[in-house]
């Protein structure tokens, strides 16, 4: 029996690491669904930014069996810079996904003042997760990245892959030029 019909888990996944595969494995046995808000789903790739949404949907899955893969839903997030227009845009999406009745939780830990999102939502039951306080940060990861270098013991299996055929294409190399360059503009 689980607690909960449905988890929410909001993130970027620039790219999803081993603290997002845990968040998502313990959202899995907690709740019968889960509901992964992709965060800067705009269709644009930037340093920060470098995977476009249906990437990340297929980074994340690969790590998943089949089964779990069937109770994963996806909704993406357009980056809106205003906190009750983003709200209002997330709750939409989830209730497109969501019966009605159900009851809806929403999982993450408040790393740092980023984190401040998950306020945003007093309705949904919050699941904080204490034992990821000391969690990883994608930054370092994307620069090592853009270095050349796939932190092998940051990442699940199918990230590692995904990483690794990603570097083989151009985009890889127009990123990682404007990286070389500090250039935070979107690709063209």
């Amino acid at each position: 029996m689980y607690k909960f019909d449905y988890l929410v888990f909001i993130g970027r996944f620039q790219p999803f690491h081993f603290a997002h595969l845990q968040t998502i494995q313990i959202a899995l046995q907690q709740s019968r669904e889960v509901i992964i808000a992709l965060g800067s789903a705009q269709p644009e790739r930037n340093i920060k930014n470098p995977f476009l949404a249906e990437e990340r949907q297929k980074m994340i899955l690969a790590n998943f069996s089949a089964e779990d893969q069937a109770r994963i839903h996806f909704v993406n997030i357009i980056d809106v810079y205003n906190d009750q227009k983003w709200v209002e845009q997330v709750k939409q999406l989830v209730n497109a996904i969501i019966e009605s009745r159900s009851h809806v939780g929403l999982i993450g830990h408040f790393k740092d003042e980023s984190s401040y999102y998950l306020k945003l939502f007093p309705e949904w039951t919050m699941v904080e997760l204490e034992s990821l306080k000391e969690s990883m940060s994608a930054t370092p990861m994307r620069e090592a990245y853009y270095e050349g270098k796939i932190i092998e013991s940051a990442f699940p299996e199918g990230t590692i892959q995904f990483l690794k055929t990603f570097q083989d294409s151009e985009i890889y190399k127009q990123l990682q030029q404007k990286y070389r360059a500090q250039d935070s503009s979107n690709l063209i």
